[in-house]
């Protein structure tokens, strides 16, 4: 269910070269990662309060959680990739939708559907399998992730 969405910048060049585009993708498809730890739970992010990011660009609900955010991104931003934690134990990348989530451990994980965070909440171990099995995983990537959390 996770599409990927694509922002496009043009770059500005610094003397008279050609012009370089950079495309980021738009994580947890717009919505705000730090909401997720909150009572109110996942909040859509808005344009005014972007940032980048690990290769992607990350939008907020207000000001505070960019900010908050911008201090402390490894807390914040979905472990394993933002991909299905389920998937990860089956050495594939699987995108998750980013309304079925689970914080455990004061981490945030995504899932493909309910069932498999199901699983995850009711067998905690299989957290710890996911996290040793991601490093393998990530290159597999098409686009590396930059500067975020393994």
């Amino acid at each position: 269910m996770a599409l990927a969405v694509l922002l496009i910048t043009a770059g500005v060049p610094a003397a008279a070269g050609p012009s370089a585009a950079t495309i980021e993708l738009l994580a947890l498809e717009g919505f705000d990662p730090v909401s997720y730890f909150l009572k109110e739970g996942p909040q859509a992010g808005a344009a005014r309060f972007e940032l980048s990011w690990g290769g992607k660009v990350w939008r907020f609900a207000s000001g505070a959680d960019r900010a908050a955010f911008r201090d402390n991104p490894e807390v914040y931003a979905p472990r394993l990739g933002g991909f299905d934690a389920a998937g990860i134990l089956d050495g594939r990348l699987v995108d998750a939708d980013p309304l079925v989530f689970a914080v455990i451990g004061e981490r945030l994980y995504l899932f493909r559907d309910a069932e498999r965070r199901a699983r995850f909440l009711a067998e905690p171990e299989l957290v710890r399998r996911a996290e040793a099995a991601w490093p393998g995983l990530q290159g597999q990537l098409d686009m590396p992730i930059r500067d975020a959390p393994r």
